[in-house]
């Protein structure tokens, strides 16, 4: 990865550049005004990943130029991580050289952090680690916690093939303001998590607005740690999640009842299980564990956040049989490639830009689909 140039100044022209390229790119779709939403324009990363480069006794922090396993660039700034990142990491580096177990084989150091002041930093090594490397990273964290503001919380985690030391927690919580109340996630060291925390909370705002009035039952595919399933409760009767990843379906579980909620439900499962399931082609004993009938549910509403390849066939078949859909996507090319097969049973009401890597040619894009009136 290589860092993106940061000016401030600049920013609003950039994202109206890249407002215009995707005006551009969707024109062949009827698109309604696109809604824009802006990122801080400087401290809006909240997790970094940073490779180790040795130079006998100097240690940098570097970012390889794309397609090169060699040639980088030296860290000495980094102004698009959070500010308690930016606050911490450089002085990590200097306690870090001074100790050679700490610095022997150390080739990355990744940062998680939140809004609300904590901070989880691991290193990552090519050797293993063990008592010894324990011991002087607890000294490393006392050390790395003197640099910290009040209410601030850092914790450290060691890992290497097959190991990991956890010093205290291995996650996070972070608190996002969403509509006026606080909504909670657990955030695990080494998971998927939404990087920049404020753009999450206009994409949270833009989905509980666009689905307002849609009434019924909500299914989510690809959950995640429950990133919208919980807030978009508010919304619907009851919210049936689904996600392959047993880490994100313990967080999500874990985020139920951080914000006690009780009308969602998380499933592990594919999104061709589930289509599978709602058409009655198989059973499965996670619905019965859970109690859950999906006959005695009214889904009004289904939202997707497909990873960058997208919706398989079977997917968007499945989709495509709700009256309304939210699609988060990362990627342009595929929503693109699935907005042809939508639009054949629905029209774009709703079409937003989320500016999660500013400086960047990368967005994420909300749209909202309703089916056609003569397909009611």
């Amino acid at each position: 990865m290589s860092q993106p140039v940061i000016d401030p100044s600049q920013y609003s022209v950039l994202l109206e550049e890249k407002k215009n390229a995707l005006s551009e790119q969707f024109s062949a779709f009827a698109l309604p005004a696109i809604e824009v939403f802006a990122s801080p324009d400087t401290a809006y990363r909240m997790r970094v990943e940073f490779r180790v480069w040795h130079d006998k006794d100097q240690l940098d922090y570097v970012m390889f130029t794309p397609g090169s396993n060699h040639e980088h660039t030296k860290v000495t700034q980094c102004p698009m991580a959070s500010e308690i990142i930016q606050q911490h990491m450089f002085v990590l580096l200097e306690l870090i050289k001074a100790e050679d177990i700490l610095r022997r084989k150390l080739f990355q150091i990744d940062f998680l952090s939140t809004t609300s002041g904590e901070l989880l930093i691991s290193l990552l090594y090519h050797k293993a680690i063990a008592d010894d490397w324990q011991q002087a990273a607890e000294q490393l964290q006392v050390e790395l916690r003197k640099v910290s503001s009040a209410g601030q919380t850092v914790e450290l985690i060691g890992r290497a093939r097959k190991t990991k030391i956890a010093l205290g927690r291995d996650y996070v919580i972070e608190r996002l303001e969403i509509d006026g109340a606080p909504m909670f996630y657990q955030q695990v060291e080494n998971s998927f998590t939404q990087p920049n925390a404020k753009v999450c909370e206009h994409m949270l705002h833009w989905a509980l607005d666009v689905t307002k009035s849609q009434g019924g039952d909500l299914v989510e595919l690809y959950c995640g740690n429950g990133n919208f399933s919980l807030p978009l409760a508010r919304n619907f009767k009851h919210v049936i999640a689904t996600e392959i990843s047993k880490s994100s379906v313990h967080s999500a579980q874990y985020n139920i009842k951080l914000n006690q909620i009780e009308n969602v439900s998380i499933l592990r499962m594919s999104s061709e299980e589930f289509s599978q399931a709602l058409q009655g082609t198989r059973e499965f004993r996670r619905l019965k564990q859970k109690d859950i009938d999906l006959k005695n549910y009214q889904f009004s509403t289904v939202l997707v956040d497909p990873p960058r390849s997208g919706m398989d066939d079977e997917t968007l078949k499945q989709v495509a049989k709700y009256e309304g859909i939210v699609y988060i996507s990362c990627s342009p090319a595929t929503l693109q490639l699935n907005l042809l097969s939508l639009c054949e049973t629905h029209e774009i009401k709703r079409f937003a830009i989320f500016d999660q890597f500013p400086y960047t040619d990368h967005l994420e894009i909300g749209v909202f689909l309703q089916r056609k009136q003569s397909l009611v």
